[in-house]
């Protein structure tokens, strides 16, 4: 088992500072890297505080600086936001800046909040499309010259300026959820990432077996990693502790709602949550749930979640950071994750 972190800047209100959650992030993403984490991932998200990312790549870049080992993940550009030639182009320069170090991951995007404001409103679930022309042709830019007509995109001979370090090219991840995605992944050669979000191990059951029916249909294609991305908070041996953490993703989770449901105006980058009253009567808020379902718990209990997914057939378990609790509890819970969980995925 291969552990990252994946990490946003996040804010929920004015208490802290654009530049105290930046140097934040650097803390967390140094502190994965000593603790023998493979990546850290950093996401892509516009005019939104609750995710503040509106490029992963200057992130990226300073964090290249910064690290000398951990991956460095761009988890994930938001193909129908880009042209082909930019995320080839700046993605190989992120692999030169890292000396080999990048990681791309492309998703088709899911706010249709984004979408409205980035792609001109058209549906987010038409984001599948641009995906689906965006990977055959940066793989081929950073190959060589290349020209491209597409349903989507067309342009002359063209290559990716500069080239990737690594070749043939560095390591591609697709976002799926659906057996489409699964499958289109699998068929590209590409790895995968999932997310149950709030969801229990059913879902990652269920994710796991959509990965596993894609790779049936595709024989002829080398087995992929496969990574699952949950929101993980870990605490010491206390009764009542595992409900900071419930509380603190109840909230973000309820920020979430909020603006997928597309319904407020932002005031300056930032939604209300969705009330505690308005979810007091939906059982995936409850706190005993949310407790049972996130990956929430004792170091012994987040071990045993882990050689769950492990048995599964999980290769990657990635650290959702991302989650309203202050810095101070944040780092407590990756430490306590870097200390007392990765030592048991060691090998002997």
């Amino acid at each position: 088992m291969k552990f990252s972190l994946f990490i946003h800047m996040e804010r929920f209100d004015e208490s802290v500072s654009h530049r105290e959650v930046f140097e934040q992030l650097a803390e967390l993403s140094q502190m994965a890297e000593a603790g023998g984490f493979r990546t850290v991932w950093i996401g892509e998200h516009h005019a939104m505080e609750y995710t503040i990312s509106p490029s992963p790549m200057p992130l990226l870049a300073y964090l290249a600086g910064q690290t000398s080992t951990i991956r460095l993940g761009a988890g994930t550009i938001i193909a129908p936001f880009w042209h082909p030639l930019r995320v080839a182009g700046e993605c190989a320069l992120l692999d030169v800046i890292s000396n080999g170090r990048m990681e791309v991951g492309l998703a088709r995007g899911a706010y249709q909040f984004e979408f409205d404001r980035m792609a001109g409103g058209m549906p987010a679930s038409d984001g599948g499309l641009h995906l689906r022309e965006m990977v055959p042709a940066v793989r081929a830019l950073w190959q060589g010259d290349y020209a491209h007509q597409g349903d989507i995109w067309q342009f002359p001979t063209s290559t990716s300026v500069p080239r990737p370090l690594q070749q043939p090219t560095p390591p591609m991840w697709i976002a799926a959820r659906d057996p489409n995605s699964h499958d289109f992944a699998i068929a590209s050669g590409c790895n995968v990432m999932v997310t149950p979000l709030m969801k229990g191990d059913e879902e990652v059951a269920d994710l796991v077996s959509k990965f596993e029916t894609a790779l049936s249909n595709h024989p002829e294609v080398a087995r992929p990693q496969l990574m699952v991305l949950r929101h993980t908070f870990v605490h010491e041996h206390h009764d009542d502790e595992w409900q900071v953490g419930a509380r603190a993703m109840s909230r973000f989770y309820r920020t979430f709602e909020g603006w997928f449901r597309n319904k407020q105006t932002p005031v300056n980058g930032f939604v209300d949550a969705i009330s505690l009253e308005e979810v007091a009567a939906r059982p995936e808020y409850d706190l005993d749930n949310l407790h049972r379902n996130l990956v929430i718990g004792t170091p012994e209990e987040v071990i045993a979640r882990v050689r769950y997914y492990e048995a599964l057939g999980v290769d990657e378990f990635s650290f959702w950071c991302d989650n309203s609790l202050p810095f101070a509890e944040k780092k407590r819970s990756l430490q306590l994750f870097i200390e007392q969980v990765v030592p048991a995925f060691r090998p002997s």
